[in-house]
């Protein structure tokens, strides 16, 4: 069993999300090691107690269980496969959980290439936003080793209620690109939902207060829709990483011979948005898609 007694943590990527995951990990009682490219953003976890490390090689000579929620593929490749990544550098027998969006394909490489250094590895993908990173409730899909998830889902109730092994490496991934796909079309709803409300000339608050516990009802529309309306498009899950995702949905899509046109639709739709300069505002920013 992993305590923190017999287990140091490392946590790599302290962004929106991941500095609330680690931070739950070192209230927990876990001995952490952190790293994310920019410093400045892991500096509350150091000044609770955290080690830093100068590069993923760093982390995985100290801890035995890492964690990694990094931004693109290329990323999590690097952090994973590259010379001063994990798989080269870490211990036999260590644990190494990727909660990043990423491709499912890489994932299986990273799940093989582990094997091959004596270390487990599973793709933990989340959903839940920086609300359910901070009240430690994300969703978390895994997909890998049945045994690996028995040792390290301890651990995952640390970051979030809703753990769902899905099945081989790769699985994960698959799940989570399930999941984007519902938002994508979802969001499209949302949006036009609350602007027709605004141009029937309803109050759109006391239209959300009837449609948000009926049938209509989301995650996004209870969420999400309250920023809009007052005007806060701050990420709690950037644009650039969304359009990110369904792109590898799409890829994913297109390998398995499946048409996706509410996909295809909502990323035109926030591919115009980055043109508007947006890519670095939230999802809910697409509400401005029919401001502008």
């Amino acid at each position: 069993m992993l305590t923190p007694e017999n287990t140091v943590v490392g946590f790599i990527g302290t962004g929106v999300m991941g500095k609330s995951m680690a931070g739950h990990l070192l209230e927990a009682g876990f001995p952490l090691v952190v790293f994310s490219r920019t410093k400045e953003k892991a500096t509350d976890l150091i000044e609770k107690g955290a080690k830093w490390a100068e590069t993923p090689k760093g982390v995985a000579e100290q801890a035995s269980v890492i964690f990694t929620i990094v931004g693109y593929p290329a990323d999590v490749e690097e952090v994973y496969l590259g010379e001063n990544g994990l798989i080269q550098n870490g211990k036999v027998g260590s644990y190494f959980i990727d909660m990043t969006t990423s491709a499912p394909s890489l994932a299986v490489k990273i799940s093989e290439e582990a094997k091959k250094r004596g270390i487990q590895t599973i793709d933990a993908p989340v959903s839940g936003g920086d609300v359910g990173a901070k009240e430690a409730k994300l969703s978390i899909m895994v997909g890998g080793e049945k045994e690996a998830f028995d040792v390290i889902h301890p651990l995952l109730k640390h970051l979030g209620t809703n753990i769902v092994y899905q099945g081989n490496p790769g699985a994960g991934q698959h799940t989570k690109m399930s999941n984007q796909i519902a938002i994508a079309s979802n969001m499209i709803g949302v949006c036009e939902a609350i602007i027709y409300a605004e141009k029937a000339g309803l109050d759109p608050e006391s239209v959300l207060k009837s449609i948000s516990t009926g049938a209509a009802g989301s995650w996004s529309l209870s969420n999400l829709v309250p920023r809009m309306l007052n005007g806060n498009f701050e990420p709690g899950f950037y644009i650039k990483h969304f359009l990110k995702d369904m792109k590898i949905a799409l890829d994913e899509a297109a390998r398995m011979g499946m048409e996706v046109p509410g996909l295809s639709l909502a990323k035109s739709l926030y591919d115009q948005l980055v043109k508007m300069g947006e890519e670095n505002s939230g999802t809910q920013a697409l509400y401005k898609y029919w401001k502008q």
